[in-house]
């Protein structure tokens, strides 16, 4: 996905299921400033509006899905699509490639048969590494820590 620039404005102005209630909905750090960066990317990969954006860190997170772990949402992304299913890091990634019409040149990579044995670790290194990116950008309130 194209980069944007990491001085994004907050998660709080992106579509969210209010808006877009029949979408499905992309969970993701919004006190992450690459995190962001890409969610508002996809944005514009989302030229049909079937996304709603929530941040982990939003309370409306707990009260729609008290089974998904914090923990767990601050290692990869979810997507919970529009059938209540969840796809996870890469696997959102993968989903992604299948549900929007501008990604269809990502599904040949993605799906290639055993490409989710490259794609699970390198997803799962750039998480745990994605406040380190942002380490020359001063940090609002703290949230550049290390999450560990």
């Amino acid at each position: 996905m194209e980069t944007l620039s990491t001085d994004s404005p907050p998660a709080a102005d992106l579509p969210s299921p209010d808006d877009r209630p029949d979408a499905d909905i992309v969970i993701f750090d919004g006190q992450c400033r690459l995190c962001t960066a890409q969610i508002r990317a996809l944005v514009w990969w989302d030229g049909q509006d079937r996304l709603a954006y929530l941040s982990l860190h939003d309370p409306r997170v707990a009260e729609r899905y008290p089974d998904l772990e914090h923990e767990a949402l601050m290692e990869q992304m979810v997507i919970v699509d529009h059938h209540g299913r969840r796809h996870w890091g890469p696997q959102a990634v993968r989903y992604l490639s299948r549900r929007l019409r501008r990604l269809w040149w990502l599904a040949p990579v993605l799906y290639f048969p055993g490409s989710m044995f490259l794609w699970r670790p390198l997803y799962r290194w750039i998480a745990r590494n994605r406040y380190r990116f942002n380490k020359a950008d001063p940090c609002d309130e703290g949230t550049c820590r290390l999450h560990r």
